[in-house]
C-alpha cells in the first residue's frame, strides 16, 4: 500500500553503503521509520528530502516490516536551522525530546503540532532557547509527570503568592509554603510565564522577548524535573551547554536579538496565560 503522509524528519542513520533509515514524525500515523534506498548518493532524488528537520510530504510504500520511502516533496527545508549552529543545536534538542518521548506507530497529532510549531518558530528567527523551553514543558506529561500549575497543589487555592515545589509536584501557595523547605519562590511574572510555557500553543504566542536570566530560571525548573524525577538526560542538551561555554559564538547570536530589561514581556491573551 502506498501512503502519502505529511511529516518531519527526526533523524537518519546509514544502512549499508548507499541507503538510509529515516525516522519521521508524521501527522497521520505518528512516528515511523522508513528505508530510503540510495539516499546517501548526492544524486539521489531522496537525498534532499531525507535531511534532518525537513518538513514535507512523503510517499511511503507499506508492507510487512519497515516501509520504503519512494519519494517526497519538501514543504519547508528549514534552511536557517541547517545553516545556523545555535538554531541547529536547539532544533536538535527539540527533535530529540520528541523522538525520545513519543512511541512509534501511534498517531499523535499533539506531539506533531508541538514539533512542527517549534521548528517553524526557530526557522522564522524566534528565540530558539525560549522555543526549546516551550517544548520541554509541553512534552513533560509524556514522561508521566503532570505538574499542578493551575492552583496550589496542596490546598487548591488560586490566589496569593506562589512557589514551585518539586516534592509537591507543582505550585504551592503562601499558606502551604511550610510543606516544602526547598521550594522556589516565584514572582507573578514567573508564575504567568510557566503557565504560558505549559499551556499556550507555540503558534499563539506572538512576539516573546525574555531576558537571559528569566529563560534560565524557568528552564532550570523543567530540566530538574526531567533529570531528577524522570532520570532523562538528552545528548543534544550537552552540545548546547558546550556552545554556552563558547561565549564569543553563543553571545554573538543572541546579541542580535532584543532583550528586555525586566523579567518578561508577554504578547498573549491574559486568559490564555
Amino acid at each position: 500500500m502506498l501512503n502519502k503522509w505529511e511529516g518531519i524528519v527526526l533523524k537518519t542513520r546509514p544502512y549499508g553503503e548507499t541507503n538510509k533509515v529515516v525516522t519521521l514524525m508524521t501527522r497521520e500515523v505518528g512516528k515511523i521509520a522508513a528505508m530510503a534506498r540510495g539516499a546517501k548518493k548526492p544524486s539521489s532524488r531522496l537525498a534532499a528530502i531525507s535531511q534532518p528537520f525537513v518538513h514535507g510530504t512523503f510517499m511511503i510504500q507499506q508492507g510487512r516490516g519497515m516501509g520504503t520511502l519512494q519519494q517526497g516533496e519538501p514543504l519547508e527545508s528549514m534552511r536557517h536551522i541547517q545553516e545556523d549552529i545555535v538554531a541547529t543545536a536547539y532544533a536538535s534538542y527539540v527533535v530529540e525530546i520528541v523522538d525520545r518521548l513519543v512511541e512509534s506507530d501511534r498517531p499523535d497529532p499533539y506531539a506533531f503540532d508541538v514539533l512542527s510549531q517549534a521548528l517553524h518558530a526557530i526557522e522564522e528567527g524566534y528565540d530558539p532557547e525560549a522555543i526549546a523551553t516551550f517544548v520541554e514543558w509541553k512534552m513533560l506529561p509524556y514522561t508521566g509527570v503532570q505538574p499542578i500549575l493551575h492552583a496550589c497543589a496542596s490546598c487548591g487555592a488560586v490566589e496569593g503568592e506562589f512557589a514551585f515545589s518539586f516534592t509537591q509536584g507543582g505550585f504551592l501557595c503562601h499558606r502551604c509554603f511550610h510543606q516544602d523547605p526547598y521550594l522556589i519562590r516565584l514572582t507573578p511574572t514567573q508564575l504567568k510565564l510557566i503557565r504560558m510555557f505549559y499551556n499556550v500553543p507555540i503558534d499563539q504566542i506572538g512576539k516573546l522577548t525574555l531576558k537571559k536570566e528569566t529563560k534560565g530560571f524557568i528552564r532550570k525548573i523543567v530540566t530538574t524535573i526531567y533529570e531528577e524525577q524522570t532520570g532523562m538526560r538528552f545528548k543534544s542538551r550537552s552540545f548546547i551547554e558546550q556552545l554556552e561555554r563558547t561565549p564569543l559564538l553563543f553571545n554573538a547570536h543572541f546579541n542580535s536579538q532584543t532583550h528586555e530589561n525586566e523579567e518578561g514581556k508577554i504578547q498573549a491573551n491574559d486568559d490564555e496565560v
